[in-house]
């Protein structure tokens, strides 16, 4: 099987180079790189010619159109009967190749996906958020892996496709946000086998802050609404439960503003808030008590609970607003 491994790239020269370090290992070698330049200002051109002689790598330069789009540039130039799909903030492990072709042989698969994990190199807050992404305390049950919630949906940071799926499909058909999710609601929708293969993992660095870790599941939030807007059955209630969790600390603030400030308190608002915030802090401790035995690291479990609250609030905030947008101002 030869792969074709598409990496769409926007100003980020260093992260690519680790990202091909790490592919100068692969076990497998039967595998060609594209990389697409999505109207960079600071370019990699200078950093892929370093690689020129060590891999199979093709560079393109094209304008600005988003992600989505950049990929399905790279699949136009493919070669490759399986089309993989990196985020260029990635690690991938020696065997991940080797991984990905039992993983289509068992399942007779058409499309992949796989998780991601957190390198031993990666920043304390790098690991709080890759906790957060992926544990079951947060949205890491809902964004589908080994235990998900409905269909599994590959995302576009570990994702592969054969040629026949591009062939058909066309592709991504939005630039940004959830495309990854739209274009495999198409996949499947148009009958093709799509599933998560579990062994074929990849370090993911994400954000290296947790203000970037915001915009960015805020985004996520709202491109749940998109999806909802195109494919009203692929909203479940279980999407919802980072926007109720908003909703409850508002709501939890409020009353503990009133308590305070009528000092002699109310008798069922004093009530409500003590069990409010009993049940925060038991939420609390028991993210940090996960945090900690999963990462084995005070400081990350510490750092953990803040990346968790930030994901919850952000995703939830960032879905409110598009809904409520969305029905004020309805598609046509």
């Amino acid at each position: 099987m030869f792969f074709s491994i598409i990496i769409p790239l926007y100003n980020r020269p260093v992260e690519i180079k680790e990202l091909l370090n790490s592919l100068l290992d692969q076990s497998y070698k039967d595998f060609e790189i594209i990389i697409v330049e999505d109207g960079s200002i600071n370019k990699a051109d200078h950093i892929v010619e370093q690689f020129s002689n060590k891999l199979n790598v093709r560079y393109f330069f094209k304008d600005n159109e988003g992600q989505g789009f950049a990929r399905n540039y790279g699949f136009e130039q493919a070669k490759g009967d399986f089309f993989i799909v990196f985020d260029s903030d990635i690690i991938v492990p020696p065997d991940y190749l080797l991984k990905v072709i039992d993983g289509i042989e068992r399942d007779q698969l058409d499309a992949f996906g796989g998780p991601d994990a957190a390198h031993a190199s990666f920043t304390p807050i790098q690991k709080a958020i890759s906790y957060s992404m992926t544990s079951p305390f947060t949205t890491g049950g809902i964004r589908g892996n080994k235990k998900h919630v409905g269909q599994f949906h590959p995302r576009s940071f570990n994702l592969g496709i054969s040629r026949k799926v591009w062939e058909e499909t066309g592709g991504f058909k939005l630039s940004r946000r959830s495309e990854d999710i739209e274009f495999s609601i198409r996949m499947i929708n148009s009958g093709f086998k799509v599933g998560l293969i579990p062994e074929a993992f990849v370090y993911h660095k994400r954000r290296t802050s947790f203000q970037q870790f915001y915009k960015q599941t805020n985004s996520f939030g709202k491109g749940r609404i998109d999806i909802y807007k195109r494919y009203p059955s692929e909203l479940k209630p279980v999407h919802a439960l980072p926007a109720v969790f908003v909703i409850g600390l508002v709501v939890l603030f409020m009353i503990n503003a009133i308590n305070l400030l009528t000092m002699n308190g109310i008798y069922f608002l004093s009530l409500l808030g003590t069990l409010g915030n009993l049940l925060l802090l038991l939420y609390t401790f028991m993210l940090f008590i996960h945090a900690l035995f999963t990462c084995k690291s005070l400081k990350v479990a510490f750092l953990a609970v803040i990346a968790a609250y930030t994901q919850l609030i952000a995703y939830g905030s960032g879905f409110l607003s598009e809904y409520t947008i969305s029905k004020l101002y309805p598609r046509k």
